[in-house]
């Protein structure tokens, strides 16, 4: 039987965000066993956030209906927006981690997004989607996103996650250090 499960709440239901958190989890805590539980969780921003204090906050109520509705160690929020940098649209996600009233926070790389996509979420498509739609494919986002699909697989969007998530970590293995 094992001792001292570690309870982490994810606010999603996307099977990449899932994997991710159970990855970075088990990649920093070596040596600890989890129980992942998956949760759909209101972001209470638009299905594209599409400035990055929108996606932030989105990643912020997420992380504020888990700690407020289930009762766990790790509290893990993850909302993917885009933003403007010189006329360029970019895509990147923020992830917050709770747990014992320390809040750590992560964010993955930004990368660009082409004329072709950024028209599309311009006028309200969600990037998931949109890269269906120009890439002729189907449920992309739960599967390897824009950023796998641009990179040409050169990025797992698992591992895209996975590294903003270890980011996020870094109060909780540092804790002497104050955040």
């Amino acid at each position: 039987m094992v001792k001292n499960i570690i309870s982490i709440f994810i606010g999603s239901k996307n099977p990449t965000k899932i994997n991710a958190v159970k990855k970075a989890f088990t990649s920093v805590f070596k040596k600890k066993h989890f129980s992942f539980v998956s949760v759909s969780s209101p972001s209470g921003v638009g299905d594209q956030p599409m400035s990055e204090r929108e996606t932030k906050r989105g990643a912020e109520n997420r992380l504020f209906y888990l700690k407020e509705n289930f009762k766990g160690t790790f509290y893990v929020s993850i909302e993917g927006g885009v933003d403007y940098d010189d006329g360029d649209m970019v895509a990147f996600a923020w992830v917050y981690v709770f747990s014992k009233n320390k809040l750590g926070k992560g964010k993955t790389s930004l990368f660009q997004i082409p004329k072709e996509i950024q028209a599309l979420i311009e006028n309200g498509v969600e990037l998931g989607d949109a890269d269906d739609l120009v890439f002729n494919r189907k449920n992309s986002k739960k599967k390897d996103g824009a950023v796998g699909i641009l990179t040409k697989g050169n990025i797992n969007r698992t591992n895209y996650y996975k590294n903003a998530i270890i980011m996020s970590l870094i109060p909780f293995v540092n804790p002497k250090l104050s955040f």
